[in-house]
């Protein structure tokens, strides 16, 4: 719990939300176990959150009810699994964690959404409606955490549904991108490559 501060005059005051416990560059763990601010743990579920900001923001820009309560899942279930990142290797799993029918939802909206796209018979590039953009930039935030975890499971134990989890977030975000964008009007941008001389 963050300190409060001395009350003054028999008044009660706010909780500070600054508590100076990181200042030498460390931070503290679930069960109070600290590590250094760049440990592969916390770029872990630093990204995670990055993630899920993300989110938020396509959450803000969105006035499709379903996809709405689709990506209000979503955040849920990655503060559930940010909270596994930040829980030392052998500490206690929650009983809200990640498995595998929570991949099975994505696999599942990935299955509904892309059945009402053309088939992509071209590489695309980021772009088009502001909230395809927007979805696109949480696609590849959610590629990095992905590599995060992948780089944290090389030094200690990930559970492979997390690992599961973010690549098929990521690849759901790619195709309510497209859906963003068909239903803006907007045709997908297109890579045009380099023609030779």
């Amino acid at each position: 719990m963050t300190p409060k501060r001395p009350s003054s005059g028999g008044k009660a005051s706010a909780p500070r939300i600054y508590t100076r416990t990181g200042d030498s560059g460390e931070t503290g763990l679930i069960g109070g176990h600290r590590v250094s601010k760049d440990h592969p743990r916390v770029e872990a579920y630093g990204a995670v959150d990055e993630l899920n900001a993300h989110l938020g923001a396509v959450r803000a820009q969105m006035d499709e009810v379903q996809l709405d309560a689709l990506l209000s899942r979503i955040q849920h279930r990655l503060f559930d699994l940010g909270a596994e990142l930040a829980t030392p290797a052998g500490g206690t799993k929650s009983a809200s964690a990640i498995d595998d029918t929570d991949v099975a939802d994505l696999e599942r909206a990935i299955d509904m959404y892309q059945a009402t796209l053309t088939p992509l018979r071209e590489f695309i590039l980021p772009g088009g409606a502001q909230v395809a953009s927007t979805l696109h930039v949480a696609r590849t935030v959610c590629r990095r955490a992905e590599r995060r975890l992948v780089a944290l499971a090389r030094e200690e134990p990930v559970r492979g549904e997390l690992l599961r989890y973010l690549n098929r977030l990521s690849d759901l975000l790619f195709v309510l991108a497209r859906v963003a964008n068909q239903r803006a009007g907007r045709a997908d941008v297109t890579w045009q490559p380099k023609q030779s001389p």
